[in-house]
Parts: structure tokens; sequence; C-alpha cells
């Protein structure tokens, strides 16, 4: 116990006992010496710590194997990190407002319709407009901002409309269930009761 401690990695003293089985003995004793290491055997460490790793399979089924290295045409981009990760993960909200206000702009009836009331709608696209313009008045760069505002009105009597539509599509659909359902016999009625509990 009182004795040097011997690293616990029995492959690295595999390496080790192999490198020095390699090395010539004028060289093992100028590298006991000094303690360390010559360059060769480190290299040689290294090459025998890749061969065994290699043989283990430690390198097989790696993400992008056997996939085209991704980005070589491109120009080098400083922030490529944040590009991918931004890519990789699906994260919106981010970049110029410029490009964040276009894709907003192309899902915006989405999320309209989603509101519960006209209040809401009219909320959103106020907030919206008020973005759009905040980002023309500022001028740090970037692309240009070419999102218009939209005209709250015509988007209420839009969201209006679809709202309306909806409601029609959902009131049509119950109607055709009830009417099947009442075509049925009372055995089938019965089933169907049974499975809807």
């Amino acid at each position: 116990m009182g004795g040097p401690t011997e690293p616990r990695d029995s492959r690295l003293n595999v390496a080790r006992y192999q490198v020095d089985k390699l090395t010539p003995e004028s060289e093992r004793d100028d590298a006991a010496d000094a303690g360390q290491p010559t360059m060769e055997q480190r290299a040689q460490i290294v090459e025998i710590s890749i061969q065994q790793a290699v043989r283990r399979g430690d390198f097989d089924d790696l993400p992008g194997a056997g996939k085209p290295l991704t980005g070589l045409q491109n120009a080098y981009d400083p922030n490529w990190w944040i590009r991918q990760k931004i890519e990789r993960e699906r994260l919106t909200g981010l970049g110029p407002p410029a490009l964040t206000l276009r894709t907003e702009d192309a899902g915006l009836d989405g999320r309209l319709d989603a509101a519960p009331s006209e209040e809401a709608v009219r909320g959103m696209l106020t907030d919206f407009n008020a973005r759009i313009i905040e980002a023309r008045r500022q001028l740090q760069g970037g692309p240009p901002v070419v999102t218009r505002p939209r005209d709250v009105e015509t988007e209420v009597l839009r969201w209006r409309e679809r709202r309306d539509a909806r409601y029609r599509e959902d009131a049509e659909a119950r109607q055709r269930e009830e009417a099947a359902y009442r075509a049925l016999g009372w055995r089938e009625r019965r089933r169907v009761r049974r499975s809807q509990r």
C-alpha cells in the first residue's frame, strides 16, 4: 500500500508494457531518468490505444458514419456552431428580426385560429405589428424587414369567418354521426354506448 500507485486501467498498462517492449534499451534508461515517456513512446501509446479501440468496436456506429460532411461548400462562418445548434434543435425566435418575423408571419393564421376570443386575436395582432415597426426602426444591420404589418380589422374578420366555418363543419359532422347512430339497430347502439364508456 505504501508503494507507488499504478493506474487502474489495465488497457493502459498493457499499452505501456507493449511500448516498453518495442523501445530500445538505450532509450529506456533516458526515459526512466526523466520520468516521462519520449515522443516516440507517446506516439506508440496513442497508436496502440487507437488499435485497441478499433478492435473493441468503439468507433462503430458513430453519428454521421457513412454520410458526407456537411457545410464543405460554404464559406467560413465564425458562428457555425450556433447555426448548427439552431438547425439541429429546431429553435425558434433566434436570429435577426427580419427572419424571425417572416417565419412568424407564415404561421400567424394558425396561432390566431387557436386564440380563444376576439380580444386575444386583437392583442396578438397589435403585438405583431408593434414588433415589425420596432424592427424597421433598428439600424443594426442584417437583412431588411420586408414583413408587412397586418390590418387588425381585416384579420379579425378573417378570423371570424374561419371560426364560423369550423363551427359549421363540427355541427355537420355531429349531425352525420347522430344520423348514423339513429340508423343503427338497438343492439348496435348498445354496443356503441358500451364502447364509449
